[in-house]
């Protein structure tokens, strides 16, 4: 039978990373690995991982002194996995009783050619209330929309569509990429870039993953200043210039930067504006309007609390009336 390694990654998740294990090992596909890594967590997040393995054997646990990094911490655990396929869970994520079991028949059905797979998933807020998922669904629980599959290079630089924890990824394909790159903040749209220009992807339209949105999560965090997230997104666009092969590709590019520069705006990433700005160059003349964005980021106004108002009103709030919903607490 062959081996899949999950690399569960966990900070401050004391919550929920019971439940992410426990759906690891109550997985109908038997040949399963855990290397379970906790990045230096503040709160009881490790103290349950070892209670967990206490009590189920075969579990590698890596207990880090400090906190290395999303990119760091699933590498260390990449270096202990022996599988054929790799999955990277959060330890506040789920995955649903037969997912490496249908993974595993999808993956070895393709050719070699294709290097991940991805699927659809249920989000749940902090209670574990359904919210709704990734992809509209019809009343077969499949996609109403057409997925990206084959070549997503182009469809990854136009915007974000994959849910990052439904992938599976064929350990060869990571080996070649060396990992994820340790200097980035966040790690997704740096492997989709550099996996999707060498290998190809293979949507399976079923709900296999439950990916949970929180608040603090780090998704969450990209707005504010000095995060490290933009400056990490603006490495990855320099990789896709020099990775791109046609003018569809560097369009693509070319209206992904002109969006990042506004956030820099925003998010008061000031100077980061300016090497957005630099790079866009390269592709095409930045016009008028994004000049004048780029002025403004040089007179340095401090608009981060509009953008964060915008950001409350267009995240947040819909995810706290989903919370009071939940339990039962309505806002007044």
């Amino acid at each position: 039978m062959i081996k899949v390694s999950v690399i569960c990654t966990a900070y401050n998740h004391e919550d929920f990373v019971e439940e992410a294990l426990r759906s690891v090992m109550e997985q109908t596909y038997r040949e399963v690995e855990l290397i379970v890594i906790d990045n230096a967590s503040t709160d009881g997040t490790a103290e349950k991982i070892r209670k967990f393995c206490s009590h189920n054997s075969g579990i590698r646990f890596i207990s880090n002194a400090w906190n290395k990094g999303l990119c760091t911490a699933f590498n260390q655990g990449l270096r202990f996995a022996s599988g054929k396929y790799i999955i990277d869970l959060s330890a506040d994520d789920v995955l649903l009783p037969d997912r490496i079991a249908r993974q595993v028949a999808h993956f070895e059905s393709l050719p070699e050619e294709y290097g991940v797979i991805y699927s659809n998933a249920q989000y749940l807020d902090a209670q574990s209330t359904s919210l709704h998922c990734h992809y509209v669904t019809d009343k077969e629980g499949k996609a109403t929309e057409n997925i990206p599959d084959g070549d997503v290079y182009l469809a990854v630089l136009k915007k974000y569509f994959i849910c990052t924890p439904t992938m599976m990824m064929r350990r060869s394909l990571l080996d070649r990429l060396g990992g994820y790159d340790e200097s980035l903040t966040y790690e997704d749209f740096d492997f989709w870039v550099r996996s999707a220009v060498i290998c190809k992807y293979s949507y399976q339209d079923e709900v296999l993953t439950q990916k949970r949105i929180l608040r603090r999560s780090l998704s969450t965090r990209s707005y504010e200043p000095g995060s490290g997230m933009l400056e990490s997104t603006y490495v990855v666009c320099n990789k896709a210039y020099d990775l791109n092969r046609n003018q569809a590709e560097f369009d693509a590019l070319a209206l992904r930067i002109r969006g990042y520069i506004r956030k820099c705006f925003f998010t008061q990433e000031f100077e980061l504006a300016g090497r957005f700005r630099q790079l866009l160059n390269y592709i095409e003349d930045p016009g008028p309007a994004t000049e004048f964005i780029v002025l403004l980021c040089r007179l340095r106004l401090p608009f981060n609390w509009l953008y964060r108002v915008y950001y409350d009103w267009k995240i947040r709030a819909p995810l706290r009336q989903r919370e009071a919903v939940a339990t039962g607490v309505t806002e007044r």
